[in-house]
């Protein structure tokens, strides 16, 4: 099974919780905590990602790895973000120095 079978699927289960009893299901809360709840879970995912990864522990950096992916799933489902979107854009960018990529952006985007 690929990596993107199973973050799609993923997704598509993520996006099944919106209608999941909220006292059962974690993803549930958070989709109703609002954008906001999600990106502060996701970056506090994304520190502790970090953090890991300057560390020597590759078990944990695979865990907070998982947890960041979650998380970033979560946060584009909850600003109806489709996940295809974004593999696109990654499809699009193979082959391009991230240099020339990065420059063809225009001013102000990161």
């Amino acid at each position: 099974m690929s990596d993107a079978t199973t973050l799609d699927r993923l997704a598509q289960l993520i996006k099944s919780r919106r209608s999941a009893l909220a006292d059962s299901s974690y993803t549930r809360q958070l989709l109703d905590g609002g954008s906001e709840r999600c990106a502060k879970k996701f970056g506090e995912e994304a520190v502790e990602t970090v953090i890991a990864g300057v560390g020597s522990d590759k078990s944990a950096l695979a865990n907070e790895a998982a947890d960041v992916l979650y998380h970033l799933l979560v946060l584009l489902e909850v600003r109806d973000v489709e996940l295809s979107s974004v593999l696109a854009l990654l499809e699009k960018r193979m082959g391009t120095s991230g240099i020339t990529e990065k420059a063809s952006r225009p001013k102000g985007t990161p």
